[in-house]
């Protein structure tokens, strides 16, 4: 495959990566704003969407490892395809969140909330603001950008304890609430963890961009070695 040809069908599967990753984001807002509203029928959609999310991801890595397995990539293209290939998984677990979470919202049913969505909300519109950045890092091999974005999943944390502290006080006040409530934390803990994924992709944009793997230390920004 001429050098030229290959370069085309490397930004093809970038493309198809950004596009999955735009359906992840757009899964996630609407999990959360159906259960917000009370929308099951949205709910219902979500859940169905999600195997278009799980085909996408398995597309990519079917091409991916065809490219690998008849080309010779250099070592910078084999970083990207390999980020591609990480990429695309950790993208259909972020989708694996939004379909929990709209499930979540079939589970209470009927059932009035016993709080009014505030942060839960919040969490969502911070993990897809850092879900969208950090697929534009890759996309543009920002390593400044991937750098920066993880020291956001702090403020994620900070909105699942204030959740968490808000539900025990409305479980303390009447026990009956304890199943929507342990609902709505699961729902809660799905966003946190989408929110820690963020942080595992740009991780792999400055593996793409560096050759560096490792963790990022998220108070100073940098990368910490992984042990050997």
């Amino acid at each position: 495959m001429p050098r030229e040809t290959f370069d085309r069908e490397l930004q093809r599967l970038q493309d198809e990566l950004l596009v999955l990753g735009s359906m992840v984001e757009r899964a996630i807002a609407e999990s959360v704003d159906a259960l917000k509203r009370r929308d099951f029928e949205a709910s219902r959609r979500i859940i169905a969407q999600d195997r278009d999310i799980n085909a996408r991801r398995f597309a990519i890595e079917s091409d991916v490892l065809v490219l690998i397995a008849t080309q010779q990539p250099m070592a910078s293209d084999l970083r990207a395809l390999a980020a591609i290939l990480d990429l695309a998984s950790e993208l259909e677990r972020m989708g694996d969140y939004a379909k929990g979470i709209a499930r979540i919202n079939l589970m209470i049913g009927d059932q009035p909330l016993i709080k009014p969505l505030i942060d839960i909300p919040r969490m969502a519109e911070r993990a897809c603001s850092m879900l969208r950045r950090a697929l534009d890092a890759f996309a543009r091999r920002d390593v400044a950008l991937a750098r920066a974005i993880p020291a956001e999943d702090d403020e994620v944390d900070a909105l699942y304890n204030q959740v968490y502290r808000e539900l025990v006080t409305y479980i303390l006040a009447d026990p009956k609430n304890i199943d929507q409530a342990n609902h709505l934390l699961w729902a809660a803990h799905n966003l946190e963890r989408a929110a820690d994924r963020v942080t595992n992709i740009c991780e792999r944009v400055i593996f793409t961009v560096t050759g560096e793997l490792g963790e990022l230390n998220r108070e100073g920004n940098g990368i910490e070695d992984l042990p050997g």
